[in-house]
């Protein structure tokens, strides 16, 4: 009996034990604890063995022969009936990003907005979101949604790194405010003065002038991506054909109800002429379909472009679509002109000017992307291919559109961009109550031009605004009391191969009191990138920030 008890003990002391121990062990290291000592596993072995001894001496006492067992679980881990007596095994361990102190007064608007994340991810099928959220300048939410890469199963993270596409735009905006308020640059002088590359241009037999504020606000007439002048002036036309119908049709509801449905007599020989118009053109006188411009093959480019001067070699000698300062017609290329420019007026590379300007805003992992360099926390981009299967997006080289679409960053970087920006846009409202502030990066002056929607223009993620310079911005309005209001806010998007992104600003609506008591900068900032193309984010962006900013009045 003795040699049968301690042949037992043995065995489960180097078995069972030794199998239960290391896996504890193993669990034990994952959780980032100090490794365990060959004697507690030995220890355990021991104990566990002399029970199991003991158990078996008291059924070979008489006691009656046990049931067979039962057939093990296989959902069941392994070893379960022996660690209900010990302490259970910890979870794996996963890092988690702690939220910031005040960050507990938005857990409200952070559901909330998180929930709406997760539903427009789910609702175009994108492999990742990141999104982050300041208020008045300082970050109370970040938070990665989904795989930054899908392959290898790497979970978006804030410090997440994704292409950014035209909000790249807004960055070159400010190398150009600099050198504006430095007095290095004009901007409404022709573009030749600094970049006599660019060829003089005619439009009709007329010659006309391309300045840099036209370059800014896209009223330059040079040309996107698409290349067919006729289908870009059939589009517009379409456009605007169909809202002048809407604005006809809506006078004459207005009318009729007015005149006790009388019809006008202006209005209705207008009607009657557009579908004269449209009978004579035909009844297929729709607009070519036209491409989307991921359907263009110049954004799929892979050549190498050593700087700003050698791209304007895709496009410096095609003939403007309209005569400048006359029609709004969104043009990355026009923006790659606009980094030539900043390159002659500040004596330096483009792209040095810009890490210049990135290390004064502390914007750290803000960089051109380039495919040689190692990027830590770079993301992969997807699209769905024709059989709606997910798939990477091919190899792009986006040196030649560095300045409108061509940077990579983190939404704390665009973050730190969005505060710089509305603090610029509002020390000086609090100057006089506060002498001790420190100067924008850029100039109250300066913002409030950036800021100010200019006149023939669209802001195509928002029919409400304008486009500004390098802003899309919506004022602030109300038709009807008791209905809805219109804040004021400022946002630029962008889309690129495998990327969508937008960047938006809301700024309080300031009083007297928040003058004297309070310091710039004041309102809500929301950035989100993604890394799937086609994803509009604008709308989304707007509504999370009106969620943390109902709850900001809540704050002490």
């Amino acid at each position: 009996m003795y040699r049968l008890l301690s042949a037992v003990t043995a065995r489960a002391a180097t078995t069972g034990g030794c199998a239960w121990g290391c896996g504890r062990r193993a669990v034990h290291q994952r959780a980032g604890l100090p490794p365990l000592g060959p004697g507690w596993v030995g220890g355990l072995g021991l104990g566990l063995g002399l029970a199991l001894g003991v158990k078996l001496a008291g059924g070979l006492r008489g006691a009656s022969p046990a049931p067979p067992a039962a057939a093990p679980d296989p959902e069941a881990p392994p070893q379960a009936e022996l660690l209900q007596a010990q302490e259970q095994p910890l979870a794996p361990w996963s890092p988690q990003t702690l939220a910031p102190p005040h960050a507990r007064h938005f857990a409200r608007a952070i559901d909330s907005s998180r929930d709406l994340l997760h539903r427009i991810k789910d609702e175009v099928g994108a492999p990742g979101i990141v999104v982050g959220v300041s208020v008045d300048g300082k970050e109370v939410w970040s938070e990665g949604l989904g795989y930054a890469d899908v392959e290898n199963r790497v979970p978006c993270k804030p410090e997440t790194v994704m292409r950014i596409a035209s909000i790249s735009k807004s960055l070159t905006m400010v190398a150009i405010a600099k050198l504006w308020e430095a007095g290095k640059l004009d901007l409404d002088i022709p573009v030749q003065h600094y970049v006599p590359e660019f060829p003089e241009k005619e439009y009709e037999g007329e010659k006309v002038s391309v300045t840099t504020r036209l370059l800014i606000s896209h009223l330059s007439g040079i040309r996107h991506y698409e290349k067919d002048m006729k289908k870009v002036k059939e589009e517009k036309a379409y456009k605007a054909l169909k809202m002048m119908k809407g604005m006809m049709e809506s006078d004459q509801e207005k009318e009729s109800k007015e005149k006790g449905g009388k019809s006008n007599e202006k209005n209705d020989f207008a009607k009657a002429k557009i579908e004269q118009d449209n009978e004579t053109k035909g009844r297929n006188s729709k607009p070519c379909k036209k491409k989307n411009d991921f359907e263009q093959g110049e954004l799929y480019l892979k050549e190498k472009f050593e700087n700003s001067i050698e791209s304007l070699r895709l496009f410096k000698n095609d003939p403007l679509f309209f005569k400048p300062g006359s029609q709004f017609l969104y043009s990355t290329f026009g923006y790659t002109l606009l980094a030539a420019i900043v390159e002659r007026a500040s004596g330096y590379k483009y792209l040095d000017y810009m890490q210049k300007i990135f290390h004064d805003l502390d914007m750290l992992t803000t960089v051109q992307e380039e495919n040689e360099p190692v990027i830590y926390n770079r993301a992969r981009f997807y699209v769905y291919n024709k059989k709606k299967r997910l798939v990477n997006t091919p190899y792009v080289d986006n040196s030649y559109k560095w300045a409108g679409g061509g940077f990579l960053s983190t939404v704390g970087d665009l973050l730190k961009f969005g505060n710089a920006m509305l603090y610029g846009y509002q020390v000086g409202l609090f100057k006089n109550s506060n002498e001790n502030l420190l100067p924008g990066y850029l100039k109250p002056e300066t913002m409030l031009m950036i800021w100010t929607p200019v006149p023939n223009t669209e802001m195509s993620w928002d029919k409400e605004g304008k486009y500004a310079m390098a802003w899309g911005v919506v004022e602030k309005k109300q038709t009807y009391g008791s209905c809805r209001k219109q804040r004021h806010y400022a946002s630029h998007t962008g889309g690129a191969v495998g990327a969508s992104s937008v960047l938006l600003v809301l700024p309080e609506e300031l009083d007297a009191e928040a003058l004297n008591n309070k310091v710039p900068p004041r309102g809500i900032v929301v950035s989100i990138i993604c890394n799937m193309q086609s994803v509009g984010l604008n709308s989304t962006a707007l509504k999370i920030a009106l969620e943390f900013d109902k709850d900001r009045s809540d704050v002490p």
